[in-house]
C-alpha cells in the first residue's frame, strides 16, 4: 500500500482527519525545515482552512478520490494563487501568483490540502539544487550534501516526512534527479501529460510537470489525478517484461557501486543488455535545446537586471547565449532522429533501465566529483542519464534501489506512453524486492 493509500484509509476509517494530517505536515515543517531548507513559504492559514473543508465534506458524503484530505507541496516555480511565487529568484521578490497553475487547480478539485511551495535552484536552472535565493534544499539523509535540484526542496519535503506527496518540474531530470539522490520516488510523465499552464517556463520544448512522493505508486495517484486522459495501455504481464539495461556511455559516468545496486534491483526479472547509439549523442542534442530556450526565456532579465541573478546561475545563462542557432535548429533535427532511432529499441523492449544518477549525493556546494578514476562536472555527472528523456518525451520513473555507502541511489526506468501501467507494475516489483534486501 502507497503512503497515500494508507493515510486516505485512514481517514475513513475515521481513524484521522484532515486536519490532523495538516497540523502533522506543518509541525513537521517548523521541526525540519529550518535545517533543511525545503519549504520556502507555509502557508497555515490555507493549508487548515483546506483541510477542515475535505473533513467537512467527507462527513457529508463528498469524497473526491485518494488525494482528498492529503497534504501537498508544491515547487516555487509552479502558481499557487496567493502565495509568493519567487521561482528561487531575487527577480520575483515580493511577487505572488494571481491565479492558480493548471494543475494545482486540478489538486484542489482532487481534494489536496496545499501545505506549501518549495524550494527550488533559481528559475530551476540547475540539477543541484544548492542556488536559491531561500538558500539550499539539503539532503535528509545528511543535511550536509544536496538534496539534488532543481526540485530538491519537494523532494527534502517527501524524503523527510513533511508532506507524503509533493510537485516538482523536471526539464533534464529535475524530479527525478533529486528523488534518487534522497531515497524516494520521481516520475516524469509523457511530454504534455500534465498541464504545464501556469508553470514558470525554463526551456519549454524540455518542461515536464513532475511528481515526487514516498513510493511510485504515490506518483501514479498523483498523475491519475491531474492528467486530463490516460493513455490507452497495450497491455503486458510484468512477470514477462522484457526489460533492457542500458549500456554505459562515455558521457554518462556511473560508479561501479551504484551500477551493482540498482542492477541487483531488477534481479527478479530477465534484462538483457542493449546499446542505444542514438541516446549518446542526446546529451549534446540537449544541451543545444535547453541552452537556447533558456537564454531565450531569461535574456531580457539579463540584459537588465543581471545583479539580481545568483551568480552561478548568471554564469550559466551568459554561457547559454553563445549557443549559435544553427545549433539549436540541428538539434531540433537530432532529437526527431533520435526519436525514431530509440522507438525502434522499443520494438523490442517495453521497458529500458539504467541508474537514475551514477554518483551518490555530492556535498553542498562541490561542482567536481571523480567517477571510476575521471574528474567530471557534479551537473553533468547528475544529469547524463536522466536528460534523454526529456528530449525524446518518454515517461521516466526513479524508484529507490537501496543505498551505496549509507546514501540512496534510484533505478531509472523508460517506457512509451503506452506502456505506462506496465512501468508502474514493474516498479512495485522493484519496490518489493528491495525491501526483501
Amino acid at each position: 500500500m502507497s503512503e497515500i493509500e494508507a493515510l486516505a484509509a485512514a481517514l475513513r476509517a475515521g481513524e484521522t482527519t484532515a486536519e490532523a494530517l495538516a497540523r502533522r505536515s506543518l509541525a513537521r515543517i517548523v521541526n525540519r525545515n529550518g535545517e533543511l531548507g525545503a519549504f520556502a513559504f507555509v502557508d497555515h492559514e490555507g493549508a487548515s482552512s483546506a483541510a477542515r473543508r475535505a473533513d467537512d465534506e467527507l462527513r457529508n458524503g463528498i469524497d473526491r478520490g485518494p488525494l482528498h484530505g492529503i497534504p501537498v507541496g508544491v515547487k516555487d516555480l509552479i502558481d499557487v494563487k496567493g502565495l509568493p511565487a519567487t521561482r528561487g529568484s531575487a527577480h520575483f521578490a515580493g511577487h505572488r501568483a494571481a491565479d492558480d497553475a493548471t494543475c494545482v487547480r486540478r489538486l484542489r478539485s482532487a481534494g489536496a490540502v496545499i501545505i506549501g511551495t518549495t524550494v527550488t535552484h533559481e528559475f530551476g536552472y540547475g540539477p543541484t539544487g544548492d542556488r536559491s535565493r531561500h538558500g539550499p534544499a539539503r539532503n535528509p539523509r545528511d543535511p550536509r550534501r544536496m538534496a539534488g535540484g532543481s526540485s530538491g526542496g519537494s523532494a527534502a519535503a517527501v524524503a523527510s516526512g513533511m508532506v507524503p506527496v509533493a510537485l516538482g518540474t523536471d526539464t533534464g531530470g529535475s524530479a527525478r534527479i533529486p528523488a534518487a539522490l534522497c531515497g524516494i520516488a520521481g516520475y516524469k510523465p509523457a511530454f504534455g501529460r500534465l498541464p504545464s499552464e501556469g508553470v514558470f517556463p525554463l526551456a519549454p520544448s524540455l518542461d515536464h510537470v513532475g511528481v515526487l512522493g514516498v513510493t511510485a505508486r504515490d506518483c501514479r495517484l498523483v498523475v491519475e489525478a491531474l492528467a486530463s486522459e490516460r493513455p490507452v495501455p497495450r497491455g503486458a504481464s510484468a512477470a514477462v517484461a522484457r526489460i533492457g539495461w542500458l549500456e554505459a556511455a562515455a558521457h554518462a559516468p556511473v560508479m561501479p557501486a551504484v551500477a551493482d545496486v540498482t542492477r541487483r534491483a531488477l534481479s527478479h526479472h530477465d534484462v538483457a543488455q542493449v546499446a542505444c547509439d542514438a541516446l549518446d549523442a542526446v546529451w549534446e542534442t540537449f544541451s543545444a535545446i535547453q541552452n537556447s530556450e533558456a537564454f531565450a526565456t531569461h535574456a531580457d532579465r539579463v540584459r537588465e537586471h543581471p545583479e539580481l541573478f545568483d551568480a552561478e546561475v548568471l554564469d550559466r545563462l551568459r554561457e547559454a547565449s553563445k549557443t549559435p542557432g544553427w545549433r539549436y535548429v540541428r538539434a531540433l533535427h537530432a532529437r526527431e532522429t533520435a526519436r525514431r532511432s530509440v522507438n525502434g529499441v522499443f520494438d523490442r523492449f517495453d521497458l529500458l533501465a539504467s541508474p537514475t544518477v551514477g554518483i551518490t549525493a555530492p556535498q553542498l556546494g562541490r561542482r567536481e566529483v571523480t567517477v571510476s578514476g575521471s574528474p567530471r562536472s557534479v551537473r553533468s555527472a547528475l544529469l547524463a542519464l536522466t536528460s534523454p528523456w526529456n528530449v525524446l518525451g518518454f515517461p521516466a520513473l526513479s524508484v529507490p534501489a537501496g543505498c551505496v555507502d549509507g546514501l540512496p541511489v534510484g533505478l531509472q526506468l523508460v517506457c512509451p506512453p503506452d506502456r505506462e501501467d506496465l512501468l508502474f507494475t514493474v516498479a512495485d516489483g522493484v519496490a518489493a524486492s528491495v525491501a526483501e534486501t
